[in-house]
């Protein structure tokens, strides 16, 4: 089962974003966010913006 957990850390003066796929690939944004719920809207557009590699987690777990 392929999973997406979006996170938000303290970072600074605010939230850093993160992206981590269930292969153990993890994505963080190099900006701080004001508040959580941005940093996590943040980490849910990358996850939109990168839609090759959620095609990619259909592919290993179709085969799987």
């Amino acid at each position: 089962m392929a999973d997406v957990t979006l996170s938000a850390t303290p970072k600074g003066n605010g939230f850093q974003a993160t992206v981590t796929y269930s292969d153990g690939v993890s994505i963080s944004s190099a900006e701080a966010f004001p508040t959580k719920a941005e940093a996590l809207s943040a980490a849910a557009m990358k996850v939109l913006d990168m839609p090759d590699r959620l095609e990619k987690f259909d592919a290993l777990h179709a085969e799987g």
